[in-house]
């Protein structure tokens, strides 16, 4: 049995494992892309909660996504300042949001869906600040795509529990952890690695 194989056969085991431990996360409430990809924008080197109060006030200050990309860029940094490296998120919003709507004049990407996905990933990646791991939490959350998205915590616990080969890098990653698995459970198996990660599988000391 060649390796591959050996790593498609644990995956498959510890996303089994994991959704009877955990259970199996609720997908139904799904996000719009664009409010997917700014969270995610906005996720980055900071915690959930701060992710999620910079969300919330950059809605309660701005009507639209056209009024963010339209402000003054001093307003969107200070509207998301909680989630930290603000003076890097706000622009970042807005180079999306602008290249989103010269893109198909509007400020939407329901156009990705009728793209192959690595076409989609593509063109998310083309975005400024947007990484692979970016691209595919929008591509599988809100467009329904089979990428796999791959933080810390999930390039550690792949390498430590063995079902990747332990010289690729991140990137490298997600496409690996693609061609192994189950795209129907990509979304639900994501979100159980990362809680193993964070509750067991810790960086420093792994219980």
């Amino acid at each position: 049995m060649d390796e591959r194989q050996d790593h498609r056969q644990l995956f498959d085991s510890i996303g089994k494992r994991l959704a009877e431990t955990f259970g199996v996360p609720n997908l139904d409430n799904q996000r719009s892309a664009v409010d997917e990809l700014v969270l995610t924008y906005l996720s980055q080197n900071t915690n959930d909660v701060n992710r999620d109060k910079a969300f919330v006030e950059l809605k309660r200050r701005f009507k639209d996504y056209e009024a963010v990309r339209d402000a003054d860029p001093q307003e969107v940094i200070d509207s998301v300042r909680v989630a930290g490296l603000a003076n890097q998120k706000g622009p970042n919003i807005q180079a999306g949001l602008k290249a989103i709507s010269d893109h198909c004049g509007e400020i939407s990407l329901d156009f990705l869906k009728e793209m192959e996905m690595e076409d989609a990933r593509g063109w998310l990646t083309s975005l400024r600040g947007v990484g692979p791991k970016t691209a595919a939490i929008v591509l599988v959350f809100s467009l329904g795509m089979p990428a796999f998205p791959v933080d810390t915590h999930i390039y550690r616990v792949s390498g430590r529990i063995g079902f990747r080969p332990l010289n690729l890098d991140v990137v490298r990653t997600h496409t690996y952890l693609e061609s192994i698995g189950d795209p129907s459970q990509f979304g639900p198996l994501h979100l159980n690695l990362i809680r193993l990660g964070r509750e067991i599988c810790q960086a420093r000391k792994p219980k």
